[in-house]
């Protein structure tokens, strides 16, 4: 077979290392290119004998060049595009050349890239379907600077990284090119060669979809065009995420909220009805999703995501995942994604030395690792890491339309030390503990998910006393809308979990929330954090025997409905779920057959209907003017008392709380006005499981001093509960 001599189509080092696959720059020997006025075609297949350029039909042989195995050239007469039929062992294939076709992003792109501020960084990054220059196909692309090259691998080059390396885009660290014919449901990943030669084989860290674990490909996905019908939520939610509105999160991670025929878990599908309806029906606001971005391990419970950009497969595709998100807006409900910006795992198909360098994280194991979670951090500092995160938090929102993010383990972010002892961590340029640049980000998050979405909702999970976290950044908070109270849940379970006889010796764990309940935009939470690691099922914690356990159990929860506070439950404490969550299977349904725990998902119904339907309970949740304590002190007794305001119109409401085991038939309790006061819900309801103790009717309050105030009245307060009055007006 004739062959040419390959210093007479380029430099010969260059085409050995290209067939070697450690040449970074394909476009400048493959592909069509003028000599004089011909065109010449040099192509690359390794499995291939004999090549050929297909013009119009007609076939013109390529010849292929000496010493180098797969590389064929040629000259191609005209101008209409080609493509390329490859021969071996009797079989022959067709495939168009991606050599062929000019770069996709534009200067624009290539100048935000480089300056890290692109916002719709997922318009350029990752692998889009489309049509480029008159074909169909995937333009792929990748921020890789320190690689040596990176190719797309895939079935449809039999993941051989020789083949379909990609163009640099100068200065930018950006990889790009586009493959025709590779299309929606292609698995894909980068093989990626290091400063060293080393080989790194990584998903798509843009990547719309991923196989399903334990296998790590990436997924071509086509996330456009979806039709959403949700414009009635999404237009008055804005509205419902004011302070002054009811927010009842129902916190839920769809593995284990119901197991459908084998024991999988439900899918996107499934629960845009099942979980949908049920949300609807206890009269929840919200439903919070423990994280949905794709993860490989069962047990990180998506805590350790590794696919950003992914909604898990693990439920459906990524327009399944709009399904439910669409169903619960057109049923009034918001959704909510536990997002994690704090760390990401070290697998090796992750972000972890991306391009074989610290990319994504930081060198130093000080800066760069969390101990606690055997996990990596993101280096906040710089400014193409920063535009990842902060464009990943815009995409949830503008893709998907999710009304807010709660973002995870913001205190490992906020402190360099944190979980650190001594000499362990790094100081920040002025010798402190704060992490500037997880701060910075944070506020960029913050500013960028409001000033695009303004209907949406952020949430922090903080677990110190750092100032400000939902105040504003101008006045130089952290911009978040709220702030889960983790100090009020520490104190209040662990006074709830004594046994009453020495509640007494710990009376202000209950109050002393009060302290500071308006220094943040708080929501109180009852997560899955309290019923996981041994610590039980929060029937469990109660203390007495079995119907003291519910009663107690009911007076908290009313309690927490009661103090002033968004709320958040979740999954399967609605009903006193009997064991501690376990992540591996559903939550336990069939308790709902005890009347006990009938009773307690009634009662936490009851609870959401009344707290958005009264004002006074939610209208002043963040605001001192909404709270007035009637009774903080009767510790001999453990009883609370306080009343909840609304606007000057809407009628007050008094919550009173006996968390002893007696019952006191004539306790004198001040009100803040003459006249009826309705018993509006009752923790020991027979309804809920209790003994139909309380004040049926009411009570009505006569003038008279007490507790400080003008009126009074002696009404009966069940043992082990929470009663919720509201004054009648004419």
């Amino acid at each position: 077979m004739q062959e040419i001599d390959p210093k007479d189509v380029a430099d010969p080092n260059a085409l050995a290392s290209l067939v070697a696959g450690r040449f970074d720059d394909p476009f400048a020997l493959l592909g069509p290119h003028r000599k004089g006025r011909s065109r010449h075609v040099t192509a690359f297949d390794p499995g291939a004998t004999a090549l050929s350029a297909v013009v119009a039909g007609k076939a013109h042989p390529l010849t292929p060049l000496k010493g180098l195995k797969g590389v064929f050239h040629g000259k191609v007469p005209g101008t209409k595009p080609y493509h390329l039929r490859g021969e071996a062992e009797g079989q022959s294939w067709d495939m168009d050349d991606p050599y062929r076709f000019g770069p996709v992003l534009g200067r624009l792109d290539e100048y935000l890239l480089g300056e890290g501020t692109h916002k719709q960084l997922w318009h350029v990054l990752g692998a889009h379907v489309m049509e480029h220059e008159g074909t169909r196909g995937t333009h792929f692309a990748v921020w890789a600077p320190n690689a040596r090259r990176v190719s797309v691998v895939g079935d449809f080059n039999a993941w051989d990284g020789r083949r379909y390396v990609m163009r640099r885009r100068g200065a930018t660290g950006v990889w790009e090119i586009f493959l025709p014919g590779v299309g929606d449901g292609t698995a894909y990943k980068y093989e990626v060669m290091g400063a060293g030669g080393e080989l790194h084989m990584k998903a798509d860290p843009v990547g719309f979809g991923s196989q399903h674990p334990p296998e790590t490909a990436s997924i071509v996905r086509d996330i456009s065009g979806y039709g959403w019908s949700d414009q009635g939520w999404m237009t008055r939610r804005e509205a419902a995420h004011r302070t002054d509105q009811p927010i009842s999160v129902y916190e839920v991670q769809l593995g284990s909220w119901k197991r459908k025929e084998g024991g999988r878990p439900i899918s996107y599908l499934e629960a845009a009805e099942e979980l949908v309806d049920y949300v609807t029906d206890m009269g929840f606001t919200h439903i919070e999703l423990l994280p949905v971005s794709e993860y490989p391990f069962d047990g990180s419970w998506g805590y350790q995501p590794v696919g950003m950009y992914a909604p898990t497969i693990r439920f459906g595709p990524p327009h399944e995942f709009r399904d439910l998100v669409n169903a619960a807006h057109k049923s009034g409900l918001g959704i909510l994604l536990d997002w994690v910006p704090g760390h990401f795992p070290t697998d090796a198909h992750g972000l972890g030395r991306f391009d074989g360098t610290a990319l994504y994280e930081h060198a130093d194991p000080r800066e760069g690792f969390h101990q606690d979670w055997n996990t990596l951090i993101y280096n906040y500092g710089r400014r193409e890491v920063m535009n990842y995160l902060t464009a990943n938090a815009l995409y949830w929102l503008e893709e998907y339309h999710v009304d807010g993010l709660r973002v995870d383990a913001v205190a490992s972010m906020l402190y360099r030390d944190y979980s650190r002892n001594e000499g362990e961590w790094v100081p920040n340029k002025d010798g402190g503990r704060e992490n500037y640049e997880a701060i910075e980000m944070l506020q960029t998050m913050n500013r960028e998910a409001y000033g695009a979405h303004p209907g949406i909702m952020t949430v922090a999970e903080e677990s110190t006393s750092y100032p400000k976290v939902s105040r504003p950044i101008y006045d130089g908070g952290l911009g978040f809308g709220f702030k889960w109270n983790m100090g009020w849940m520490n104190d209040t379970l662990d006074y709830i979990q004594k046994d009453p006889i020495y509640r007494q010796h710990h009376h202000h764990q209950m109050t002393f929330g009060m302290h500071y309940a308006f220094s943040e935009n708080f929501i109180l939470p009852i997560s899955h954090d309290e019923v996981v690691h041994g610590k039980g099922a929060m029937v469990a914690k109660m203390p007495g025997n079995a119907w003291e356990k519910f009663a107690n159990l009911r007076a908290y929860y009313g309690f927490m409905w009661g103090h002033p506070g968004k709320k958040l439950l979740f999954m399967g404490q609605e009903f006193a779920q009997r064991h501690e969550w376990n992540h591996n299977s559903e939550i336990d349904w069939a308790c709902l057959a005890d009347p006990a725990h009938a009773g307690m998902q009634s009662l936490v119904r009851d609870l959401n209907t009344l707290y958005r339907d009264t004002p006074a309970l939610h209208k002043h949740d963040c605001d001192p003017e909404g709270f007035q304590w009637i009774e903080a002190n009767d510790a001999a007794r453990s009883v609370y008392a306080w009343i909840r305001k609304g606007g000057a119109d809407d009628p007050e409401v008094v919550v009173v709380c006996n968390f002893t085991p007696v019952e006191r038939t004539a306790y004198t309790l001040g009100l803040p006005s003459e006249g009826r006061w309705r018993e509006a819900l009752n923790t020991d309801a027979e309804i809920y499981g209790g003994g139909a103790r309380g004040n049926m009717g009411g009570v009505t309050a006569k003038a008279g001093d007490s507790h400080g105030m003008t009126a009074q009245a002696d009404v009966v307060l069940p043992p082990l509960s929470t009663l919720i009055f509201i004054k009648e007006t004419d």
